[in-house]
């Protein structure tokens, strides 16, 4: 299901923007089918793998519980951080979708795991990048939406966070804020592990390490891993 879009390319408004994403996305639910939900529609608990979004091992030696379905959290410094999160959904068999960061790695989230089949890509979202990621909501587990350098103000932020925990749907943010967000994840490229080098200098980078600081009301004051 790999695709990609571009908004900005022929003069459509708004309003055309949102109907044309709306009318994909209605082809994607179609294909997720069950896969995924959104809210419970019983009381019946739902069993793990409904509630939390699958995580990366790294993520999950820093959060006490991986982060639940339908909420939203800003992710910044090191890009490798949200890829790794895509690539555990999409290998679990879930939907994600990036929008608004044209230089994404696709290639790094492929090595890390990632099904590309599962991930969309709309890379120039147009004047309203906010819009189409709510709008994707309706398929996707999540959303990987780049801000350019934006802060959503928080009457903004309430009804996509409503519109991300009806649809069930994880919201990350990066490169900008997210105010009211429930988790701000932080990461930083601590070194690096190099397989097949004969001699200094050379050899290919097997895996980064990174350092994180996490902060959110699911668990408390920020904690740090790695180093």
């Amino acid at each position: 299901m790999t695709a990609a879009a571009d908004l900005n390319h022929r003069q459509l408004t708004r309003a055309e923007q949102v109907e044309h994403l709306r009318r994909k996305m209605a082809a994607v639910s179609s294909k997720v089918g069950g896969g995924r939900r959104g809210a419970a529609q019983d009381a019946d608990p739902l069993p793990d793998s409904e509630t939390l979004l699958p995580v990366p091992e790294t993520l999950a030696e820093l959060l006490p519980k991986p982060l639940p379905r339908g909420t939203v959290a800003v992710v910044s410094g090191a890009r490798s951080l949200p890829l790794s999160m895509v690539a555990a959904v999409t290998a679990e068999g879930g939907h994600a979708a990036i929008v608004g960061q044209p230089d994404v790695g696709l290639l790094a989230a492929v090595e890390m795991g990632a099904d590309l089949s599962r991930i969309a890509v709309i890379p120039e979202p147009g004047a309203d990048p906010v819009e189409v990621a709510a709008v994707l909501m309706d398929g996707m587990d999540m959303v990987v939406l780049g801000l350019a350098g934006r802060a959503v103000p928080a009457t903004r932020a309430r009804a996509v966070v409503a519109r991300a925990r009806q649809k069930g749907c994880t919201l990350l943010v990066t490169d900008g804020d997210w105010q009211g967000a429930a988790t701000r994840l932080e990461a930083r490229v601590s070194g690096y592990e190099i397989t097949g080098h004969g001699r200094p200098g050379f050899g290919r980078i097997s895996r980064v390490r990174l350092a994180m600081r996490a902060a959110g009301r699911a668990f408390g004051p920020a904690r740090a891993v790695g180093g």
